[in-house]
């Protein structure tokens, strides 16, 4: 009897010991694979926004995905007054530099070659304006619920009777200095939340913040909200877009 028992122990620790070089064999096997496949991409040749081929080829992917599954319907959650923090933080300065004479400043609308409309922020406080409360969302990390107010670049669209452009599958805008620039696609930026923005927590916009006009785009990160606009234009192609040319995601949609 205890022979065999003996013999069932040797067993065991004899499977358990083939399970645990097999485990280990499968492991070690993983990371040279691993450590390969690292090499093998960080070698890759760079497109110019510094972004190997094979990874930028799984963000074009993620793009269709998101886009496939982008609904109209869909909003970001609305919040109160009382829930928006008092100071919002700045998420980048970029297109900033500078002072800006408020006093001559026309938003550039390239309606067409040769057609440009100036817009003063006078004529969009005269639309109708609409107030967007939401949680703001950084891709450093953080989050706020933030306060804005302006018109809805949809009703800004129709009192300008600009719906040809939107026809085209992107909207470009740009700094007045040019050092900033985005571009969205054309479902997006007619969403009932996006707003041309002049005001924050009801006052209007502080200079740090994009003074005197800003993108809210709710249904995208913060790199996508571009301050102190200075051109908006339309084109079936993608426009530049500053954090794209840096290896980011061009679509960036939450």
């Amino acid at each position: 009897m205890s022979q065999n028992n003996d013999s069932r122990k040797r067993t065991v620790e004899q499977q358990i010991q083939r399970r645990t070089l097999i485990s280990f064999s499968i492991f070690i096997v993983f990371i040279i694979c691993g450590t390969v496949l690292f090499f093998r991409l960080y070698n890759e040749p760079q497109d110019k926004g510094g972004v190997q081929p094979t990874l930028r080829t799984a963000l074009n992917t993620n793009e269709k995905i998101f886009r496939n599954a982008y609904s109209e319907a869909h909003e970001a959650k609305a919040y109160t007054v009382a829930d928006a923090v008092p100071k919002p933080r700045v998420n980048g300065s970029y297109g900033m530099d500078g002072t800006l004479d408020t006093a001559t400043w026309r938003m550039k609308v390239a309606r067409n070659p040769g057609d440009t409309l100036y817009v003063t922020l006078a004529d969009l406080q005269a639309l109708p304006k609409t107030e967007v409360i939401f949680d703001f969302k950084c891709i450093e990390g953080w989050s706020q619920v933030t306060r804005w107010a302006g018109v809805r670049f949809s009703d800004f669209i129709e009192k300008y009777h600009l719906q040809p452009q939107t026809s085209m599958k992107y909207a470009g805008l740009i700094t007045p200095d040019k050092a900033y620039y985005v571009g969205i696609d054309m479902p997006s930026m007619l969403h009932d939340q996006t707003l041309l923005c002049y005001e924050m927590n009801g006052k209007p916009l502080p200079q740090n913040q994009g003074y005197p006009l800003r993108l809210i785009i709710p249904v995208k990160y913060g790199v996508k909200h571009i301050k102190r606009i200075g051109v908006l234009y339309f084109s079936n192609e993608r426009p530049p877009d500053y954090w794209a040319e840096q290896g980011y995601d061009y679509y960036t949609g939450l």
